[in-house]
């Protein structure tokens, strides 16, 4: 029986945008995947803090989100900068087929470096705000 051909675009694409909460992880390795459901713990604990602790920064609170988020934008791009053929050694190996990227996975690797680049200075200048000002600034 052969497995199923994993697409390296459609992995990188989930991994920008679902990232947060795993959608990657999932596809890839399936339900198994203690990393994937890590992602998911991360969204759940800062859903969690959010909820019994309303009187906190809400900043702080959701920080486990937070990083989950911008742990899945660097693995977006460690993935779609895989070259093919050990994309297909890892992921491919009993399928018969081969990957072979196109311009789509380029424009979703540009635009997840300008959106994770965006996130983090945010993210880090949000923090210095609260801690340093104690949040004047917003």
């Amino acid at each position: 029986m052969l497995a199923t051909h994993k697409n390296k675009t459609l992995t990188t694409f989930l991994a920008s945008l679902l990232g947060g909460v795993g959608a990657h992880r999932f596809y890839l390795h399936g339900f198994k995947d203690a990393f994937g459901w890590l992602h998911v713990a991360l969204a759940a604990l800062s859903l969690l803090l959010l909820t019994a602790l309303p009187e906190q920064q809400p900043m702080f609170m959701s920080m486990p989100l937070a990083l989950s988020v911008l742990s899945g934008f660097l693995e977006a791009l460690v993935l779609g900068l895989t070259p093919d053929d050990k994309w297909d050694a890892r992921y491919n190996a009993n399928t018969g087929k081969h990957s072979e990227s196109h311009w789509i996975l380029a424009l979703i690797l540009v635009l997840t470096v300008g959106v994770g680049a965006f996130a983090l200075i945010a993210t880090i200048a949000r923090c210095f705000d609260l801690f340093f000002t104690g949040g004047a600034f917003g």
